[in-house]
């Protein structure tokens, strides 16, 4: 598991940021299986949480952010600040985006 540091926030605390890399991108797209696809679509009529989507929505947002620390690392950093999520559901699956600005970041004194 890399140690890049990835907040939404601008600064990290106790941390100043030294070198700024620019934006830096983690993507996935999963599909849904069609069968829990079907199962999911029955529970809608019904109402209540969608279970399989709601893991399959933290799967994507999970694998996005491993590609996201994945990239900050191949350029030398070791932070992302600025995180966000950009996100879409269609009839494949869902896509999930992490963006953010790499930085080196160094302990204050």
């Amino acid at each position: 598991m890399s140690k890049i540091i990835v907040a939404t926030a601008e600064t990290i605390a106790n941390y100043q940021v030294t070198e700024t890399f620019g934006e830096v991108f983690g993507q996935t797209t999963r599909s849904r299986n069609i069968i829990s696809n079907f199962g999911q679509n029955l529970k809608s009529v019904v109402g209540g949480e969608i279970k399989g989507y709601t893991q399959l929505q933290e799967e994507s947002r999970q694998e996005a952010l491993d590609r996201l620390r994945e990239a900050a690392e191949k350029i030398g950093a070791n932070a992302v600040i600025c995180c966000r999520f950009d996100s879409n559901s269609n009839t494949i699956g869902d896509s999930v985006t992490a963006y953010g600005t790499a930085v080196t970041i160094e302990p204050r004194n």
